[in-house]
């Protein structure tokens, strides 16, 4: 039984064989179809995937996109938050780490007593509190990199927001004292901040002096996240949040989500829509070059059915030849067209895309469906009745 069944299989592939290789111009332009459809389609998916990734990490650029506050923040008063609360933050998601800052907000008095002008500013305590390396001030550079600041008595160091410096007309490294109330605390510049933002009005001191000076020791006014991922990703980590924390509210900083999920429904779409086009037009190309194929078969299929072939025997050899053509097209085709989203990325966007592996096996997949779907026009042949050709009459 077994020795039948094997000759059966050696006899399949070397038909196949001879299908395969009875016309190769033919051959060359159906691969060459497939592959060039492989190629976009390749290039296309890893733009979108690596668009998706890029669009995500650029945001997180911006600051924070999502703030846990007191449920009454609204309302009149000093509303705080347990600085505990951190600690039920889950920092670990399936689109990567949740970056959390505490952070405390107090309007007070700043004076620089070198120059002997004073203004009322918001003070935020931030934790951690960085140093960042802007423009505004050339001395600015003088500063250290990034990391922590040292929090002692003797050398407080903050942020001065570059409205605020001008106002004060304090230079780098000034000594500033804020006071709130009946208290005090000192700090030097160590740094000016420019963004154009709310942040040019404010001075930043680490966590611990903010809550020294407002007498809040372990209370914090907002916590601010940096939660990566796609905006649906982001919408449900803010309900399962807002369920772990019932006694705050979790708002989504509307502004970084919307405009992220608008900018890559769009890219989305639009490359989603061109990869649909060219695999139609792939399927045409294949679809025009099978049809050849069975006007030329056509002899070969009636004398298989002659000798016995059963009809689902015949439909098996074109559509495995189909199969085998796709996978051949795809496997280079994705390849070269992966490479190509390289280059394409760098041209347009000015920066290189990344290769996104997960795009090499679904852009071969997509084109063997191609080739599978496009060899519609070889079914005719299973039904064609070998009498009917050898005597002319089909």
């Amino acid at each position: 039984m077994g020795a039948p069944r094997s000759q059966n299989r050696q006899m399949f592939w070397r038909i196949l064989r001879r299908l395969l290789g009875a016309n190769h111009g033919r051959l060359f332009v159906i691969l060459l179809a497939l592959g060039a459809g492989a190629a976009v389609t390749a290039a296309l998916l890893n733009l979108q995937v690596d668009a998706k990734h890029r669009i995500t990490s650029e945001f997180r650029a911006f600051g924070p996109n999502v703030l846990v506050v007191p449920r009454n923040a609204s309302s009149s008063g000093f509303p705080t938050l347990p600085e505990s609360i951190a600690h039920s933050i889950p920092v670990n998601t399936a689109s990567g780490h949740v970056a959390v800052s505490s952070s405390l907000y107090v309007v007070a008095k700043v004076s620089a007593p070198q120059s002997g002008n004073s203004l009322s500013a918001v003070i935020a305590g931030t934790s951690p509190l960085i140093l960042l390396k802007i423009s505004f001030n050339p001395a600015a550079e003088r500063a250290g990199n990034s990391g922590a600041i040292p929090t002692s008595t003797a050398d407080r160091e903050c942020i001065v927001g570059s409205d605020v410096a001008r106002q004060l007309k304090v230079p780098q490294d000034a000594q500033l004292v804020v006071t709130y109330q009946d208290r005090r605390e000192t700090c030097r510049l160590a740094n000016l901040r420019e963004t154009g933002g709310p942040e040019d009005d404010r001075v930043k001191l680490d966590l611990r002096t903010a809550q020294q000076l407002a007498a809040l020791p372990g209370r914090i006014s907002v916590l601010e996240l940096i939660v990566p991922g796609t905006p649906a990703e982001i919408q449900s980590y803010i309900s399962n949040l807002q369920r772990i924390l019932p006694d705050a509210e979790v708002r989504p900083v509307r502004q970084f989500t919307d405009a992220q999920a608008k900018i890559y429904s769009r890219i989305s779409g639009i490359l989603n829509f061109t990869v649909g086009v060219v695999l139609v037009l792939t399927a045409l190309c294949v679809m025009a070059a099978m049809a050849n194929v069975a006007v030329e078969r056509r002899n070969d299929v009636a004398l298989m059915k002659a000798i016995g072939g059963a009809r689902r025997r015949v439909l098996r050899f074109f559509l495995t030849e189909a199969a085998l053509l796709g996978v051949a097209g795809g496997l280079v085709g994705s390849a070269v067209g992966i490479l190509f989203s390289i280059w394409l990325g760098k041209q347009v966007f000015g920066v290189a895309a990344q290769p996104r592996l997960i795009v090499y096996p679904i852009a071969v997949a997509l084109t063997t469906l191609v080739a599978i779907l496009s060899a519609y026009p070889l079914r005719h042949l299973a039904g064609v009745r070998p009498a009917a050709v050898f005597r002319g009459e089909a």
